[in-house]
């Protein structure tokens, strides 16, 4: 029987791989363009699941990184499209510069914010990059505004099938998380040491029996909520209409109404409503 091994692309698997100093080491070296001497200190923030919306089951687990006292990095995965992803990571990391500061403090004591996006879509079409880096720029000199915001994305499925000899580090990571056989994260963990410490973190959270089921129950979230979203926009349903429909389902499953009326009125399909009143411990 083959050795089961989490997919470091579920992001809880991804949190559990980075609470590793020398993984994170590793791969903010790749992502950022630094040496890894440079990194002398990470410390992992807080992180947690960003709901979108107040009836959001699956949410985005985020996880933040402080690098040497004065760099704060928040790396994202994605694994559905979302259309709207360039304006959400502005947001957020707009957030969570501006949450640097209080009243009465200077502007000099501002942190830079790295955004990391890890996504399992193709976010740019007109490119076969599976690397992007974006920084405030102006738009004949290129000169730089500011350095205290950059944004970074790799988008997982524009990554080549096979490696060269020179593949880079950044390549590396990229290809470690979106593996899933044992022989693939072998053979890159060969190539990095870092991907070495990685694919060792893997293996001990993987034989967690604690951790693996909140892997699987974060796994099944993610699936669920993707086929549903599939479903809606296959019957023409928008996102925000099937978010309003979720939540006019609660309140009605509170309310005692049966499925079929439930069904009627917003349009879900009965099992759909099952799965939100499992999902949310409603009354039956």
């Amino acid at each position: 029987m083959s050795q089961f091994l989490m997919k470091p692309r579920i992001d809880f698997a991804f949190k559990e791989i980075m609470a590793n100093e020398n993984v994170r080491t590793g791969f903010l070296s790749a992502v950022l363009k630094i040496k890894p001497e440079d990194i002398k200190e990470t410390q992992i923030l807080n992180t947690f699941l960003r709901k979108e919306y107040e009836e959001d089951k699956q949410g985005i687990l985020d996880v933040r990184i402080l690098m040497n006292n004065d760099t704060e990095i928040d790396t994202e995965i994605q694994l559905s499209e979302l259309k709207v992803w360039a304006d959400r990571s502005l947001f957020y990391i707009s957030k969570m510069y501006t949450e640097q500061i209080h009243e009465g403090q200077k502007y000099d004591i501002f942190k830079k914010c790295v955004s990391i996006s890890i996504l399992d879509f193709k976010l740019f079409k007109d490119t076969k990059d599976y690397y992007s880096c974006f920084h405030i720029r102006e738009d004949k000199r290129n000169t730089i505004l500011t350095d205290k915001m950059e944004f970074h994305v790799l988008e997982l499925p524009k990554l080549p099938k096979e490696l060269k000899e020179n593949s880079d580090d950044l390549l590396l990571w990229a290809k470690f998380i979106n593996s899933e056989q044992k022989e693939e994260f072998e053979m890159l963990a060969e190539k990095n040491q870092y991907i070495d410490s990685a694919y060792k973190q893997l293996q001990v959270i993987s034989q967690d029996k604690q951790k693996r089921l909140e892997y699987e129950a974060r796994e099944k979230a993610i699936r669920d909520h993707n086929q549903m979203m599939f479903e809606a926009t296959e019957n023409g349903i928008e996102i925000g209409e099937m978010q309003k429909s979720i939540a006019i389902t609660k309140k009605l499953i509170n309310f005692g109404m049966s499925f079929d009326n439930i069904s009627q009125i917003t349009g879900l399909k009965i099992k759909d409503i099952e799965k939100i009143r499992a999902e949310n411990q409603l009354p039956t």
